[in-house]
């Protein structure tokens, strides 16, 4: 489906140049004992669960915002793919989570191309606007289709994922969750250093340019379109069968926002500042519960401040103050 010739010899050495496989150990390393340090909270342990999962998300959007340079407004609606298709198949017709899981991932896909072999010819705001107008559409699939969906009240029941007839705990379904993580964060860094990367650039820099030198701009577009809406997939039914009750306003066009900000803020053309900004934007909601309606013009003044003081992320500004300091001392 997405003609990835994986180049294993060579993105290894990337990951070694580039420290990358230190931070992932590092990853590695505070996952596995994160619970006991918490002394098994499940609290936290729930918190780190769905940063894991809106991580997943990302990780898809960097790849088509800051790689490919394509920008969605309705990737909340292939996370409501995802979570739906797990639901409804074990709910509704007792079918066993894994069928869900990859009925998810078929569905997101096909719909992913549908959609995006028309909406990525747009350009700039128009496939934007596009993508937002897909994402509402699927919203309102979700609440009219009451018989299958639950409707507005939402599906409830939804069966943890267990193995055997043991459902898992928090803790393993943390590691689970942060397992995929790692693997899809592997895999992104592959399909980063691979001739699909380069080609993907070459296409956010300039789709004529990239043309010209042989590059099926339109087909690569289709293709990481596709992917991303497949990890988004992915952190749907994870999500469904983590908090067993799933409702249309988890996949509304502001979930579609946040995802937006994550990746934005912490800088679109780094694969890395998409899970730094999926771990601040997942906690930021904790400590902005008490501004109730004003959480939203605290979302948009992180983000007009970033995009006015730092274009290009907070992870970018870092790094030129760092060189700055460096370079005057």
């Amino acid at each position: 489906m997405f003609n990835l010739k994986l180049e294993t010899r060579n993105y290894l050495l990337a990951v070694m140049k580039r420290k990358d496989l230190s931070i992932i150990l590092l990853i590695v390393a505070v996952i596995a004992v994160f619970p006991w340090l918490t002394g098994r909270n499940e609290y936290f342990i729930s918190l780190l669960v769905f940063m894991g999962i809106n991580g997943m998300i990302t990780l898809g959007l960097s790849l088509l915002m800051g790689y490919a340079g394509q920008i969605s407004l309705g990737h909340a609606a292939f996370f409501g793919l995802g979570a739906y298709s797990s639901g409804v198949l074990t709910v509704q017709y007792a079918l066993p989570p894994i069928v869900g899981f990859f009925f998810g991932i078929l569905l997101s896909a096909a719909v992913a191309y549908l959609v995006g072999k028309p909406t990525l010819r747009l350009k700039g705001h128009y496939m934007a606007v596009a993508t937002l107008g897909f994402g509402e559409i699927l919203f309102i699939i979700f609440n009219e289709l009451s018989f299958l969906t639950g409707g507005p009240s939402g599906l409830s029941g939804i069966p943890s994922l267990a193995v055997g007839d043991l459902p898992l705990e928090a803790t393993a379904y943390l590691y689970l969750v942060w397992g995929m993580v790692i693997l899809l964060l592997l895999f992104s860094l592959n399909v980063i250093n691979s001739r699909v990367g380069r080609a993907l650039r070459a296409v956010h820099g300039s789709e004529l340019a990239a043309g010209a030198m042989g590059v099926d701009a339109s087909r690569y577009k289709v293709q990481v379109f596709m992917l991303s809406a497949v990890y988004a997939s992915m952190g749907g039914s994870l999500y469904a069968h983590f908090i067993n009750f799933i409702s249309p306003s988890s996949f509304s066009f502001m979930f579609s926002i946040l995802l937006l900000m994550m990746v934005v803020v912490w800088g679109t053309e780094n694969i890395w500042g998409a899970l730094q900004g999926a771990a601040v934007l997942t906690l930021l909601p904790e400590y902005l519960r008490g501004l109730e309606d004003f959480e939203v013009l605290a979302y948009g003044a992180i983000l007009m401040g970033v995009l006015l003081f730092m274009p290009k992320g907070i992870l970018e500004g870092i790094q030129r103050l760092w060189v700055r300091t460096q370079g005057g001392s």
